[in-house]
Formats: C-alpha cells, structure tokens, sequence
C-alpha cells in the first residue's frame, strides 16, 4: 500500500536509488554497502538477486506522483547490475513514476567494472549520465585507497565515456576525484589534475578527504598512521584546483562540483535547493515530507522495515514548503547562488529586516574577510576561499542560530568536500 503525502506538499520529480554491493570496501568509505569480492557481478551473484527483489517491492509501493526529472542510481557499485537487471529496474521506475522528456537518468559506475558493451547496453536502457568514480590516477594512490581498479581501467573507462558522448548516445558524465589524500603532494595532486582535464569530462566532482568514523582511515588515523596534509596546506590545493579548473573553462558551482556550461548535476541540486525527492533502498534516506526518512543500513533490517513500512517516504506530519534552518544553511550554501534570505526568513520566523541584522552580526569577521557576501536578497558563500572554509562559516551560522532559538539543537554532520 502506498503512504499519501500531504495534499499541500509539492510531490518530488527526483528519486534516488541505492545498490550497495561493492567487490571491496574503500578505506575512506562509510556509506551503506556490502563487499562481495573481487569477481562478483550482477550476472551471478544471488546476493543482489536478492536485494533487487527487496528493492522492485519498495519501489512498487512508493506514493504515486509526477514524471520523474531526475533519476540518481547510486551506491555501492551500480555498475555491478547486468543490464537486464538495470532495465527492469528503469521498467519499474517508468510504471510508477514516468520519466519527463529529457530527465536526467545518472548510473555511478566504476572503472574495471564494466567494457564497452555493457556501456553500450546501460545507455539503450536509458541512463544518459554517467557518474565516473576514478578518484585518482596514480596506481600507488589507488592501491593506498582500497579501490579495486588502476590507472589503466580509468584511462580505458574515459575514453569509452569520451566515444559515447561523441557519438550522441551519452549526454553528458562526471569524473570523481579526491584530493588532500595521505601521502598526496601538491606535485602529484597538479599531475591528478593534469590527467583527469585531458580525459575531457563535462564534469567533475572533486571531495576534500573527510576521514569518517570506523573506516580504515579512521583506525589509522588513531594510530598516527595517517599522513594526511594539514589545514592551510589543504586550503591551499583547493584554491589551486579552483583556479586551474577555471582556466579551462569550468564553473565551480558547488563546493565539491565543477562543470562546463550545461553540464551541472541536476539531481543534484534537488538536495542543494531544498527540493523533495524520493529514495528507495538500503540505507536511502528520501526527503519527501515533513521530515528525512532514512531506511535501515543491512539487509536484514531492510528487509523486515519493507514488511512494515514499504513505500513510507516520510509522509507523516505537516508538509514544509522550505527544509529547516540549518539543512538551509548547510546544503544550500554549498551553492554557489547561495540561500535566499526570504527562504530563511520565512524558515526562521524572522522578519527579513531582524534576520539580515542577525547574520550581519554573526558574519562581521567573515565578511570582512571576504567570504561570505549578500548579493540579490541572497546570502553567498564567495569561492575559491570561502567554499574552502565553509565548515568554519557555518559552525558560525549554527551556533548563531542554536542561540536564537534558545535550545541546542542536535548536531549534524558536516557538509562533505571542504574543510
């Protein structure tokens, strides 16, 4: 049975879809996902036969809505899935949704999981963006980081990406990488850089190493084993990469996104501008109704939530034509347009006039700073610096914001790609 929204709410036009098998683990990683090995692939593996099935029953009793603008298919590895498996699952995102004439339908994909021919056949299912996760060029550093793939993968992975555009059977793919890894010199992050701009992609997603709790990273980090370049150093390379990446002709539009013209993510900005989406799968969190619904991180919980729960995508309670001050503050200023102050001020209950009186005095020392600005009725944050200390920013806006309603508030994570 499906679970209705609020009749006043604005129904979603995006979904996230979340496939969590990986072959390993990375040693950065903590998100939702199940290691499987080195061979495994969608063609065999009972494991995600299994969890498709979990999955096609969460997908059929999602709330009814709109044609769908964006589609996101992320884990994990989605490559992984056949392309059988890939088609019914678009099948049944079209029967319960539809999609829009030219929505965005985005797989993740890693090099060395996937050859031309299951590109060629993801593409006529309909995915027509690719999210490439590369993440470095340099076998050393790859190694370093747990990913099962090397240099010569990724270069082969790009150029068959580079031939599909060319060809008019992709529309566009993005390119991820990290930078301010361990061991990492500025030297080889300009060669990383180097290579990935003569790759060619319409994008790329480039995330400042956040180490998070329980992951290799971490354990090794306590042990003063992680060689990870300080503060001022890490700023550093981030201006560089703004710069370098602006010279041949990328728009830095988002803390941790860079893209030519046309070629944003436009799922994306479903999250960065406060608009709803739904999420199906292990570990998705939907941002439907009134509050963020995330669903259970094993399969075994989320296989007794869906006997409980199946469709739920956080419906209950009033609906929210705008997200909660802080989410506010914490995603949509990661944008380069920054927030509205009429979304704030009506998120707040603050008269336009008290709110900018607020922030002006919880930001004197940033602006004079040069990081933070009003521009258009809309609070911004001004790149390369001020995306590079955005933690520091809003740890500001937080705490302001924490005193004006007189209550701690509960702690959120940071935002991810910039210290």
């Amino acid at each position: 049975m499906s679970v209705p929204l609020p009749p006043s709410r604005r129904l979603p036009r995006s979904l996230y879809l979340h496939i969590p098998f990986c072959r390993r683990r990375c040693f950065y990683c903590d998100f939702p996902v199940v290691p499987l090995g080195d061979g495994a692939d969608g063609t065999r593996s009972p494991s995600i036969a299994r969890y498709l099935d979990l999955l096609h029953r969460d997908l059929a009793a999602a709330p009814a809505g709109p044609p769908l603008s964006t589609v996101y298919i992320g884990g994990g590895t989605p490559s992984l899935l056949s392309v059988p498996q890939l088609q019914a699952l678009l099948a049944a995102v079209r029967r319960r949704w539809g999609l829009a004439p030219a929505a965005e339908v985005t797989l993740e994909m890693d090099p060395g999981s996937f050859d031309a021919d299951r590109l060629r056949g993801v593409l006529a299912a309909g995915v027509n963006r690719v999210s490439l996760g590369g993440q470095s060029f340099d076998d050393g550093v790859l190694a370093g980081l747990g990913r099962c793939h090397r240099r010569a993968d990724l270069l082969q992975a790009c150029r068959w990406l580079r031939q599909a555009r060319a060809q008019g059977r992709l529309h566009s793919w993005s390119l991820d990488l990290i930078v301010n890894l361990p061991g990492q010199s500025a030297d080889l992050w300009e060669t990383t850089l180097a290579a990935a701009l003569a790759e060619q992609p319409p994008h790329l997603s480039i995330y400042d190493l956040i180490v998070e709790p329980g992951t290799v990273f971490a354990r090794a980090e306590a042990r003063g084993q992680l060689d990870c370049p300080d503060e001022d150093a890490a700023a550093d390379r981030l201006v560089h990469t703004h710069h370098r990446l602006a010279a041949a002709g990328y728009g830095h539009y988002e803390i941790s996104s860079w893209a030519l013209p046309g070629h944003g993510a436009r799922h994306n900005r479903t999250y960065w501008t406060g608009a709803g989406w739904w999420a199906c799968g292990l570990g998705a969190t939907a941002g439907a109704g009134a509050e963020r619904l995330a669903r259970p991180r094993t399969r075994e919980a989320y296989a007794l939530w869906l006997q409980q729960r199946a469709g739920d995508q956080g419906g209950d309670g009033p609906p929210w034509p705008a997200p909660p001050v802080d989410d506010l503050l914490l995603v949509g200023l990661r944008c380069r347009e920054g927030v509205p102050l009429r979304w704030l001020a009506g998120a707040s209950g603050l008269t336009p006039g008290a709110l900018q009186a607020d922030l002006e005095a919880a930001l004197a020392g940033w602006r004079r700073q040069g990081l933070v600005a009003w521009d258009g009725g809309r609070l911004r944050l001004l790149p390369p610096e001020g995306f590079c200390l955005s933690n520091a920013v809003l740890r500001d806006l937080l705490a302001w914001w924490q005193g004006r309603r007189g209550a701690d508030a509960p702690g959120r994570p940071s935002p991810a790609g910039c210290r």
